[in-house]
């Protein structure tokens, strides 16, 4: 009995991660799809990353990181330095092209162009975020990943994920 256990509960943990892609309409009857996920920096610091498309598949892709709880005060632009082995990216800050962050005195969040990365990644690999100024080192799982690199051709019908 207690091998059976101990096989469940090994069987359990190695499960693949449910996809986390929801969809729902913006205010202009449009679709957003989007993952949203909570990760910690090298100092144990917390940010919320959203990945999402607005519109039909193979439109733009933007990556918003929020200090959370709010604590950081972020200056515009700064590049998003992304790096997974020996491949590295500089994202494009967006920020201020975004009516709703630009107009945001709290300052905490930025949004990045997602698309350039999403173009070169073949694989689901780890990524290290870098942010100077704010963070050191975001570490991102490949399950992330592998959301952020679904956003593209994602559609409610095929996703088989949660609608909003």
């Amino acid at each position: 009995m207690g091998l059976i256990l101990t096989l469940a509960i090994q069987l359990l943990a190695a499960a693949p991660a449910q996809a986390q892609i929801h969809s729902h309409g913006d205010e202009n009857g449009g679709q957003v799809v989007r993952s949203l996920d909570s990760l910690r920096d090298l100092d144990d610091q917390s940010w919320q990353l959203v990945a999402y498309r607005e519109g039909p598949p193979g439109g733009p892709l933007r990556l918003r990181i929020v200090s959370f709880p709010g604590r950081v005060r972020l200056d515009h632009p700064i590049p998003l330095q992304v790096s997974s082995g020996r491949s590295h990216w500089d994202l494009a800050d967006i920020t201020t092209a975004n009516p709703k962050l630009a107009l945001d005195g709290r300052d905490a969040a930025a949004e990045f162009d997602l698309g350039p990365l999403l173009a070169d990644l073949q694989q689901n690999r780890p990524l290290r975020l870098r942010l100077p100024g704010v963070f050191v080192e975001l570490p991102v799982p490949p399950y992330v990943v592998a959301e952020w690199r679904s956003l593209p051709a994602w559609a409610e019908a095929a996703g088989g994920a949660d609608a909003a």
